[in-house]
C-alpha cells in the first residue's frame, strides 16, 4: 500500500465537508482521522511526495520516528475531537478544524523548509478562524490579536529561513542548532508558537474564547507542532532547558488566580509545554523520548480537562469559577472524567502523565541540572495544585451554585471516555507508547523510589491546598483582570500608535502642506515672477539689438567699397593669424 500525507487526507476532506449534511457529515468527520491512522499503519521511514518547485525538492513526506510520535497522536486526538464535536453544524468551523488538524499534520511530515512554511501559516489561520467562532465579541477581539502575534511569528521564521537558504543553498529541514543569524530567527519563531514566556500570552488570551468544542482543537496543535519542531531542529540547545524551566513555573501564579476554568487550563498548557522544552532542551536520548512521551500524553489528558469545562460550558452556558460549582450532582460523568485527566497531568501513578514526566524529570538528574530538577518538582505540585485540584473542585465540587442540568450528549460523553481509558491505560500499561519512541526506551517508571517521592510530592501539594481553604488564606475567586507579561508590548505597542497617530502624523501633515501646498504656490509665484521678468529682459535684449542695427546701418551707408574691402580684408588676415597660433598650441 502506497502511503499519501496524512495532511492531504484532512486538507482534500475539508473541501466536501459543506456539501455534506447530518448523519453523513459526522461518519465523514470520523472517516477522515480513521482512514488517516490506516495510512500512518502502512507508513514506512524515508522522504517520498517530493515535487520539483523552482529548482528545489519540495518534501511533503518524511517519515521518521520522531515524526511518526506526533502523526499517531495527532490523528487519534482529531478522532476524538470529531467524536465531541458531532453536534456541531457551523459549517465553517468543522471546515476549520479539519484545516487545521491537516497543517499540523503537514507540519510534523514536511522534509523542507518551503513546505513547513506553508502548512505553518494555514495553521495560524485555520485557529485564528476557530476563535472567531467562539461567537463572541472577546472572541473577534482575541482572534485578531491571536494572529498579529502568529505573523509575527511567521515573519521571524520567514526571515530565518531565507537566511539560511541564501547561506546554505538548502531548504532542507532538519538539525540548525542555535549558530547563525537565520537559525536565531527561526528558533525565535518557534518558540512564540510554542508559547515561551514572555510570549505565551495569546493562548490563555484566545483559546478560552473559543467554542466548548473549538478549544478542544487548540489544546491540541499549535504548541505540539511547535515542539515538534524544536525537537527536530534544535535539540541539544541548552537555552531552552532554562526557559522551559522557567516555563513551567511562570503559569502557576496566574492559574491560581485565573477565574475562568478554561483560562486555568490554558495557563497549564503553558506549564506543561515547559516540561517538553526541558527534555528538547537536554538532547539526551532519554530526554528527547520524554518530551515526545509527555507530547503524547499532555495532548489525550489536556483535551480530555477541555472536553470537561466545554461540556459545562455546553450544558450551562457558564464557564467561571464564581458561577458555577456543585455540578457533581448533575453531571457525575463529566465530573469522572476530569479527575481522570486531573490525575493525569498531575502525574498520580497509574495515569498516564506519570509515566511520561518522570522520564524528563530523571533525565534533568542524570545531566546534573541541580536547579532545573527543583523547579521541575515544584511545577509538578503547582500543576497539581492548580489543574489537579481547583479545576474538579471549584467546578463539580466547592460551593452549591445552584445549577441543576445533566451530562451532555452520548457522543460528547462517548470521547470524553475514550481519552479517560487512554490516560488510564497508557498509565498502567506504557510498553505499546514506549515502542513508538524515537529511541530505544531503557526506561522503567514504576520503581519505589518513583513512586513513592511522587505520591509524597503530590500529597504535600494537596495538604497546602486543603490548609489554605480551610484557613480562608486561597487566593479568592473573583471577576478581574490579571496583568501578565503583555502589558509591557501592549503598552510599547500602544506608546508606538501614539507616536505614529500623534507627532509622527502631525508631521507628516506639515510636511504634505509643505510639499504640496507651499511649495506649489511658491514654484507658480517664482514662475509668474519670472516670466514677468523674462519678458521685460528679452524687450529690452530685442529693443537693444534692433537699435544697434539701426545705428550700423546708418554708419554702413556712409562707408565707401573701399573702405568696406579693407575692413575684409583686415578680419580675415586677424582670423588667419589667430588659427595659425592655436594650430601652433595643438
Amino acid at each position: 500500500m502506497t502511503s499519501v500525507p496524512p495532511a492531504l487526507i484532512f486538507i482534500l476532506g475539508a473541501v466536501l465537508l459543506p456539501f455534506l449534511r447530518g448523519r453523513t457529515r459526522s461518519v465523514y468527520s470520523l472517516l477522515l482521522p480513521t482512514l488517516a491512522f490506516l495510512d500512518l499503519l502502512a507508513m514506512s521511514s524515508g522522504s517520498s511526495w517530493i515535487i520539483q518547485f523552482l529548482g528545489y525538492d519540495i518534501t511533503f513526506l518524511r517519515v521518521d520516528r520522531l515524526a511518526m510520535v506526533w502523526g499517531y497522536i495527532f490523528v487519534i486526538i482529531a478522532f476524538i475531537s470529531n467524536l465531541f464535536a458531532l453536534h456541531v453544524d457551523k459549517k465553517g468551523e468543522i471546515m476549520a478544524t479539519t484545516l487545521y488538524t491537516g497543517s499540523a499534520l503537514g507540519v510534523v511530515f514536511a522534509g523542507d523548509f518551503i513546505s513547513l512554511f506553508v502548512f505553518w501559516e494555514i495553521m495560524a489561520l485555520a485557529a485564528t478562524f476557530i476563535i472567531w467562532y467562539g461567537g463572541r465579541e472577546d472572541s473577534i477581539n482575541a482572534g485578531f490579536r491571536y494572529i498579529l502575534m502568529h505573523i509575527f511569528a511567521g515573519l521571524c521564521l520567514l526571515a530565518g529561513i531565507v537566511i539560511t537558504v541564501v547561506q546554505t543553498g538548502s531548504i532542507e529541514f532538519n538539525y540548525m542548532g542555535l549558530n547563525s543569524i537565520g537559525s536565531l530567527f527561526v528558533f525565535l519563531g518557534f518558540i512564540i508558537n510554542a508559547a515561551v514566556p514572555p510570549f505565551h500570552r495569546w493562548l490563555p488570551d484566545a483559546y478560552p474564547q473559543a467554542s466548548p468544542t473549538g478549544a478542544v482543537y487548540l489544546s491540541a496543535f499549535t504548541t505540539k507542532s511547535s515542539v515538534y519542531v524544536l525537537a527536530r531542529a534544535f535539540p541539544g540547545t541548552h537555552v531552552l532547558i532554562y526557559l522551559g524551566a522557567f516555563m513551567t513555573c511562570y503559569p502557576i501564579f496566574y492559574a491560581v488566580l485565573d477565574n475562568d476554568i478554561r483560562g486555568v487550563l490554558s495557563y497549564s498548557l503553558i506549564n506543561q509545554v515547559g516540561f517538553m522544552l526541558v527534555g528538547v532542551g537536554i538532547g539526551t536520548p532519554l530526554a528527547i523520548n520524554g518530551a515526545a512521551a509527555h507530547a503524547f500524553c499532555h495532548i489525550i489528558y489536556k483535551a480530555l480537562l477541555f472536553m470537561s469545562a466545554g461540556s459545562v460550558l455546553h450544558m450551562t452556558g457558564k464557564i467561571r469559577c464564581t458561577d458555577i460549582g456543585g455540578l457533581y450532582k448533575t453531571m457525575p460523568l463529566t465530573a469522572v472524567a476530569c479527575m481522570v485527566g486531573a490525575a493525569s497531568i498531575s502525574a498520580f501513578p497509574l495515569f498516564s502523565g506519570f509515566v511520561s514526566k518522570s522520564m524528563t524529570v530523571t533525565a534533568s538528574a542524570l545531566g546534573g541540572y541541580v536547579i532545573v530538577w527543583f523547579m521541575l518538582q515544584f511545577a509538578s505540585a503547582g500543576v497539581f495544585h492548580h489543574a489537579g485540584i481547583k479545576v474538579p473542585f471549584f467546578t463539580f465540587f466547592g460551593h452549591d451554585s445552584g445549577i441543576r442540568t445533566s451530562d451532555p450528549p452520548r457522543h460528547m460523553l462517548a470521547a470524553m471516555g475514550i481519552a479517560s481509558f487512554l490516560c488510564i491505560f497508557i498509565g498502567v500499561y506504557p510498553a505499546p507508547l514506549y515502542s513508538i519512541l524515537p529511541y530505544p526506551v531503557d526506561f522503567v517508571p514504576y520503581t519505589a523510589g518513583h513512586v513513592l517521592s511522587q505520591i509524597q510530592l503530590l500529597m504535600f501539594a494537596a495538604l497546602a491546598f486543603t490548609l489554605l481553604i480551610l484557613s480562608g488564606y486561597y487566593p479568592p475567586e473573583v471577576r478581574a483582570i490579571n496583568l501578565d507579561a503583555d502589558w509591557f508590548y501592549r503598552k510599547w505597542v500602544r506608546g508606538f500608535l501614539w507616536f505614529i497617530n500623534n507627532p509622527l502624523a502631525r508631521f507628516g501633515k506639515l510636511t504634505e502642506k509643505i510639499f504640496f501646498d507651499l511649495v506649489p504656490r511658491f514654484v507658480i509665484w517664482f514662475t509668474t515672477l519670472w516670466a514677468a521678468l523674462d519678458l521685460k529682459i528679452i524687450d529690452g535684449i530685442i529693443n537693444g539689438i534692433a537699435g544697434i542695427t539701426i545705428w550700423s546701418g546708418g554708419k554702413l551707408r556712409k562707408v565707401q567699397t573701399g573702405d568696406v574691402q579693407s575692413y575684409a580684408t583686415i578680419a580675415i588676415v586677424g582670423v588667419t593669424i589667430l588659427l595659425i597660433i592655436l594650430m601652433g598650441y595643438a
